[in-house]
């Protein structure tokens, strides 16, 4: 019974190691923020690390295409706004962060 909680403690530390996650941390699932941020990026065709000017080309790019004038819908056009917000907010935070 030793020998196989010392196993199970070696594995979850070279877990820790090489994934850079203790195991448990898998169970939990995704985070439900980066899941957003995913969608919102997809949904503009940017990159992880796109730039605030790079957002808003892709969102008149996005609003040009979906806008009711268009033949789009306000419910498209609500969610292009929400992504551009929402990545625009996580750039304003990273930036905060990196501020003194």
């Amino acid at each position: 019974m030793i020998r196989l909680l010392v196993i199970v403690a070696l594995a979850s530390i070279a877990c820790r190691m090489v994934f850079g996650k203790w195991p448990w941390a898998y169970l939990r699932g995704p985070d439900p923020k980066q899941a957003e941020l995913t969608d919102a990026r997809i949904l503009l065709g940017v990159q992880k690390d796109a730039s605030r000017a790079q957002i808003l080309e892709a969102h008149r790019r996005r609003m040009a295409v979906v806008h009711p004038d268009r033949g789009g819908s306000n419910a498209q056009v609500h969610e292009t706004n929400e992504a551009r917000d929402l990545l625009l907010k996580q750039i304003d935070d990273s930036e905060g962060a990196s501020k003194p």
